[in-house]
Parts: structure tokens; sequence; C-alpha cells
């Protein structure tokens, strides 16, 4: 203790002989560049360019010496409080003061001296980033929270100052310092809350900064690391208790509030700046913004299970809602449409997730089908092929919902038919009407096209398992079907309805039904190879050969256009 006073005057002495050294190198370098050549043999722009790299060298090594000045008072600072001469609140004080001078210091700098700023940035947040570690690890001074605290509020003064003087080094290597930082310490503390709160508000900072058309190089790295934090959160406390004993207790309402509180953040910016400023949605904010919605979804079902799913269910009802306004009424007569787009298709699976977290398996399947009726008829009325490909969406996760897919297999080619359930039938019956309701044009596309199969697809599968339901219910009154009878009693059903689809096709001019009457033929051809060969009797393998075969003939016949009447409004335009 007595040898330190003597200590710090040696190396104050120090300090002054660095400090006195860099000033003799700047005027000996000036010196060097003035007297290379005479200023009257050359031209001013010309001796400019000679200076240059000479003046560009001693600058640089001008800044790191004093650069180097910085980090040494820091050293200063930690062999004071290691000494206890001076308590360590206060020279906790004192350094973080002095980190921030630097960082003042750097703002100060002219807008053309990019190099000064980023240099004494990145001195201040080396001042910083290990002295908070020091202070929390090693000498216990500092909690984890008031150490958020300080990163948070350091990266929001580096961003004002950095705003106002247009500096975006100050920018970059604050927060990137602030985000590397908080996250090291919430691994190495166990803390993990705080420091994601921090990082949460760094998150706010750049939204609100970007809002107002700036641009933040750094903002994806701060995302990326936000997005780990938050995963890291939920797999620690969601995993075992005797899995975490060194993690501090966090109550449920905290841990489903931060990655809420993440998504809420970062999806209010995105619309932000789509409603206010017409800013196309870039791919990474898509992607970050489906994330974000992925991980809150995640720590609700994980912490709130039977509640939370609910409460969840409600909440992506209400946002699909916001966003078919959103879609619709903001975005849809956009010169781009990417807004329109990506809004659009957030709604749809907002809707599906919602219906499936609020919903029973029945009452999912209803709504769902009843949807694509509700999305069919604006589509053919404002001519959407959005809503078109949502009615579409609503009637496969319907069928998904209500095991229409797996009733038809097993109908038609499984070992063991079954009976439809009502919400089967309704998913048939909202089909069919959306089927009805959306009629395919000439020279349409093929994006178009496959939108206008997918329901005449689903209502003729529908019908073909009913009518072999029903057919093989007419031979159970008579006598007990075998597999072979059931083998050719579905050849027979698919055949019919082939031939069905492919008139109707021609004679109402509806394409997709005839694509679809070519779809069957592929279905009996593979059926003939794995079920009537294999579990029929002869007689009844070659009735189901001739059966295919005279559809194979009649379909192709069939399905030629029908001519064309006068005054038939259902007729291509070119006729």
């Amino acid at each position: 203790m007595n040898d330190l006073p003597e200590a710090l005057e040696s190396f104050s002495q120090r300090l002054d002989e660095l400090e006195k050294r860099v000033h003799a190198l700047e005027r000996q370098g000036e010196a060097l560049a003035s007297a290379a050549v005479p200023l009257q043999a050359v031209p001013a722009k010309a001796s400019a360019k000679q200076r240059g790299p000479n003046e560009r060298t001693t600058n640089v090594f001008a800044l790191t010496g004093r650069a180097m000045l910085g980090i040494a008072g820091a050293y200063v600072l930690r062999a004071v409080s290691a000494s206890g001469a001076v308590p360590r609140q206060a020279i906790a004080a004192i350094g973080i003061a002095y980190a921030i001078a630097w960082m003042v210091w750097a703002s100060r700098s002219a807008a053309a001296a990019r190099l000064q700023a980023a240099i004494y940035a990145g001195t201040s947040a080396l001042i910083l980033a290990p002295m908070l570690w020091e202070l929390i690890l090693h000498f216990k001074e500092l909690s984890p929270g008031w150490a958020a605290g300080v990163l948070a509020g350091y990266a929001a003064a580096a961003t004002a100052l950095a705003w106002k003087r247009d500096q975006p080094a100050i920018e970059w290597i604050a927060q990137g310092a602030a985000a590397a930082t908080a996250f090291a310490l919430s691994v190495a503390t166990r803390a993990m809350a705080p420091f994601l709160a921090a990082l949460l508000i760094v998150v706010l900072i750049d939204e609100y900064a970007v809002t107002r058309q700036r641009k933040l190089a750094i903002r994806p790295l701060v995302l990326v690391v936000s997005d780990v934090a938050v995963w890291a959160l939920i797999f620690v406390y969601a995993g075992p208790v005797n899995a975490r004993i060194e993690y501090p207790p966090l109550g449920v309402a905290a841990l489903i509030a931060l990655p809420c509180l993440f998504f809420l953040i970062f999806a209010g910016g995105v619309t932000a700046r789509a409603w206010l400023i017409r800013k196309p949605i870039p791919v990474f904010d898509t992607v970050e913004a489906v994330l974000a919605f992925a991980l809150a979804a995640w720590s609700v079902l994980a912490f709130a299970p039977r509640p939370g799913a609910a409460l969840l269910g409600i909440a992506c009802l209400a946002l699909a809602a916001a966003c078919y306004l959103l879609a619709f009424v903001r975005f849809r007569a956009d010169a781009d449409p990417r807004n329109y787009r990506v809004f659009a298709l957030w709604s749809a699976a907002l809707l599906v997730a919602g219906a499936f977290w609020c919903l029973p398996a029945s009452g999912m399947a209803a709504g769902l089908a009843l949807a694509s009726l509700a999305a069919i008829m604006p589509s053919v009325r404002m001519n959407s092929m959005m809503l078109g490909f949502h009615a579409a969406i609503y009637l496969t996760a319907a069928g998904l919902a209500s095991r229409f897919f797996e009733y038809t297999v097993r109908t038609l080619a499984g070992t063991r038919p079954v009976s439809g359930s009502w919400s089967i039938y309704l998913v048939s019956v909202c089909a069919l009407l959306c089927f009805l309701f959306d009629k395919e044009t000439g020279r349409e596309d093929w994006k178009r096209q496959l939108l206008h199969l997918i329901p005449a697809l689903l209502a003729s599968i529908a019908f073909a398992a009913l009518l072999a339901q029903e057919l093989l219910r007419l031979a159970a009154i008579g006598f007990t079907p075998a597999v072979f009878h059931v083998a050719l009693i579905r050849t027979l059903t698919v055949c019919v309805v082939a031939l069905a689809l492919s008139y109707g096709g021609s004679r109402w001019r509806r394409p997709e039904l005839t694509r679809i009457a070519y779809l069957a033929l592929a279905f009996v051809a593979a059926k003939l190879v794995f079920e009537d060969l294999r579990h029929g009797r002869m007689e009844f393998i070659a009735a189901s050969i001739f059966l295919f075969a005279v559809t194979l003939i009649a379909v192709p016949r069939l399905a030629r256009p029908a001519p064309v009447r006068r005054g038939d409004p259902s007729a291509p335009a070119h006729l």
C-alpha cells in the first residue's frame, strides 16, 4: 500500500513521455513531408498527392498511439481497483464514464475523419467490455442487471451520438460490442433474462432507426444474436429442473414475455416501415419475422401449454385479420407487390395456425372449409389469384384436419374401408362449391390452372370415395365381399368416375375435370398392379383389366372438346 503513490507517479511520468514522443513523431512527419519537394517546383495538387501517404501513415500511428494511451488509462483504473485504495463501486463508475468519454470523443471527430472515429470507438469498446466482465465475474461488484443496463445505455448513447454526427462506424462498433458482451455475459453469469432485455433494447433502437430510413449494417448481426439468446433461454428453462441448477429461477410471465416482446418489437418495425414509407420488406426481414414468431409461440407452448395454446390461437386469428386488412386495403394497389404478397401469405399461415391451436380437429376442419368458401367468392369477384391460393390452402388444411385423405385412400385402395365423418362430408361439399364458383377460363397460366385443379380434385376424390362406399354397402346386403370383390368394385368405381369426368370436362368446358380423368387412369393402372393382381382371382382380374381397357379407350374420345354454340357465355373469347 505504501508503494502505491510512487508507482502511480512513475506510471504518470511514463505516460507523459509517451505523449511527448507521439507529438514529436507528428511534427517530424510534417517536416519531412514539406521538405521532400519544394512547393514552387510542382503544382499544389501534385504536392498534395505526394504528401498524402506520409500524412496518412503518420495519422494512423498517432491515432493508434492515442488509443493505446486510453487503454493504458484503463489499466491504471484496473490497478487502483485491485489495490483496494478506492471503493470499487467508485472505480466502476469512473471506468464507465471513461469508456463513454472515449465514445463522445469519437463522435466529435470530423465527418471526413472516419478512421479516427472508428479507432476511438473501438478504444471505448475495448475499455468497457473487459471492465464489465471483471466487475461481474472477478470482483463481484456489479450485478447482471446493472451490467445489462450499462450495455443498453451505452448502445443507445452511441447510436444517438453517431446519428447526430453521421458516424456509422460508431454505431457498428458500439452495438456490436454491446450485443456480443451481453450474450457472453449471459452465458458466463447464467443470468439470461437481464442481458436478453438489453439485447431487446438494442433491437428496439435499430428498428426505430431503420424506420427513420437510416441504414444499419450491424442490425442483422444484432438480430441473429438476439435469436440465439431467445432460443437459449427457452431451451434451458424448458428442460428439466435438475439440468439448470446454476441458473436463477424465472417466473412463467418473464419466460413468455421476453420472446413475445422480441417478436412484437420486430413485427412492429416491419409493419411500420411497410405502412408509413411503403418500403418493400426484404427477404431477411421476412424470414426473421417468421423465426421470431416461432420462438414466441414455442415459449408460450413450452411454459403455459394448456391456457397458452388457446390464447396463442386467438392471437394468431387476430394477427391474421390484421394482416388481411393490411394486404388487401393498404398494399394491394402498390406498384411493388412484395408487401401485398408477404402480408397475404402471413395472414393465411396465421389463420391456419390459429384454427389449429384454438379448435378441435373437427372444428378446425369445419372452420377452414368454410374459410375456403369465404376466400373463393371474393377471389372470383376481385379476380384475385392470392385469394384463390388461400382457398386452396384452407381446403388442403381442412382435409388434413378431418382425415379426409386418409378416408379416401382407405376407401379406394386400403385394406379396410372406413366410413366418413360429418367433417369429411363438409370438406367435400365445400370443395365442390369452390369448384363450381371458380371456373377456369381459356389461356390461363399453370399457376391458375393448379388453383382450379385443387378443389376439383378434392371434390372428385370425395365423390369416388362416397360412390365406392355405397357400392360396397349395397354388395354387403347380398353377400360378404371378399378381397377380390372389393378390388373389382373399386376399379369399377374409379373407371366410372374417370368416364364421367372426361365427359363433363368436354361438355361443360371444364379442362380441370379432363386432367383429373387422366389422373384417374394413372391411379387405376397403379391399382391393378398393387391390388387387383395381388389379391384378385383370375376372373376378377380379367374383369378389372377389361374395365381399365374400355376406360383407357373411351376417356380420350369423351375428352374431345364439344362444339361451341353461339351465344354461349362460357365460350373462349377468341371464338
